[in-house]
């Protein structure tokens, strides 16, 4: 269990690291980069005036990297937690994982006083091994008037 946490820390420091361009690479990280050429994987370029701003997810080196996801519609952040979680695992799917394979989560709350209701939606989201979560709340709100929004980072 310990070398298996390990070697994952490990795999996620070097994908990290590999996006940085600071070229650290494991030997099992560099089995996964050879089988796309090296080449990271984008999905949803989301475009400002016609140049790329980012990527709704990417693919690289064995794991997905999800863009944070948030709820543009009337509602209470128990509305807005489930909107965000079932996008994310749609994204997820699509990139060839699942909510079982997230190792990290960031929440951002519009308002910090909503930590409980969005934690009766998050709970049991990630089966019986949840990922390692940080949650904050955003001074100033989450942008496009979400009351939550989330990223994560999942082995592929």
């Amino acid at each position: 269990m310990k070398s298996e946490r390990r070697s994952l820390i490990k795999k996620i420091g070097a994908s990290l690291a590999s996006l940085a361009g600071l070229g650290i690479a494991t030997s099992a990280n560099a089995e996964k980069l050879e089988e796309n050429n090296g080449e990271k994987q984008v999905y949803g370029v989301v475009k400002n005036d016609e140049v790329p701003l980012f990527s709704s997810a990417v693919k690289h080196g064995g794991f997905v990297f999800i863009a944070g996801k948030g709820a543009h519609f009337e509602g209470d952040v128990k509305a807005h937690t489930k909107h965000v979680l079932d996008e994310l695992e749609a994204e997820l799917k699509k990139a060839g994982s699942s909510m079982e394979k997230v190792v990290k989560v960031n929440v951002y709350l519009h308002d910090l006083s909503d930590y409980h209701a969005m934690n009766e939606e998050y709970r049991g989201r990630f089966g019986d091994k949840p990922p390692v979560r940080t949650t904050v709340a955003v001074y100033g709100g989450v942008p496009g008037d979400s009351l939550v929004e989330i990223d994560c980072i999942a082995a592929v």
